[in-house]
């Protein structure tokens, strides 16, 4: 008997901390009176400089990079020009282009995202949700990305990717961005 309620109980324990985690969410509206207040035309505008790791499933760290974005905006399309150096000696290049559909909306898009970026930004958070072929080795996988930034004083931002296959959380990316200023 005793064994059956221990195994009950772990069995039940796993379930709820398996569930928790498959239906966290966030919400913009969590971020609605938060400061300072971010615009994807206003941040991405300019040179930037980033700072990231990649983690797998379980937390071990699986990439480190270095990165220099170049943002520019003309008549509400913007371009995003970013240089990954990753510290195993690979690099990848992206160039997004983003086009403000509303007051705190926009769309992007770029080679290697599969269909259009949504994004959405409110307070200091800005979310962005798509589908990226990623290549890991000598294959490439499509996984979700639901990507979260917030800014921070100074010109810092700071991006968390969730990426995510079958609705499953297979590795996180975390960044740490800072506006260069213009001289």
């Amino acid at each position: 008997m005793r064994w059956f309620f221990l195994s009950s109980l772990i069995v039940f324990s796993l379930g709820f901390a398996l569930m928790f985690g498959l239906f966290r969410s966030n919400s913009l509206d969590l971020y609605q009176s938060t400061g300072p207040g971010i615009d994807v035309e206003e941040y991405f505008t300019g040179p930037i400089q980033a700072w990231g790791i990649v983690q797998d499933w379980r937390g071990r760290v699986t990439a480190r990079f270095d990165a220099d974005m170049v943002g520019t905006w003309e008549d509400g399309v913007g371009t995003l020009d970013e240089v990954f150096d990753f510290y195993s000696g690979d690099k990848q290049h992206r160039t997004w282009t983003l086009r403000k559909t509303g007051e705190a909306t926009f769309l992007g898009e770029a080679s290697d995202v599969i269909g259009t970026a949504n994004g959405k930004f409110s307070g200091s958070a800005l979310n962005m949700k798509y589908v990226l072929d990623l290549p890991v080795g000598d294959s490439v996988y499509q996984l979700n990305f639901d990507d979260w930034m917030w800014k921070m004083n100074d010109g810092v931002l700071i991006n968390r990717a969730y990426m995510k296959k079958f609705g499953i959380t297979v590795a996180e990316l975390t960044v740490f961005m800072k506006k260069v200023p213009i001289q």
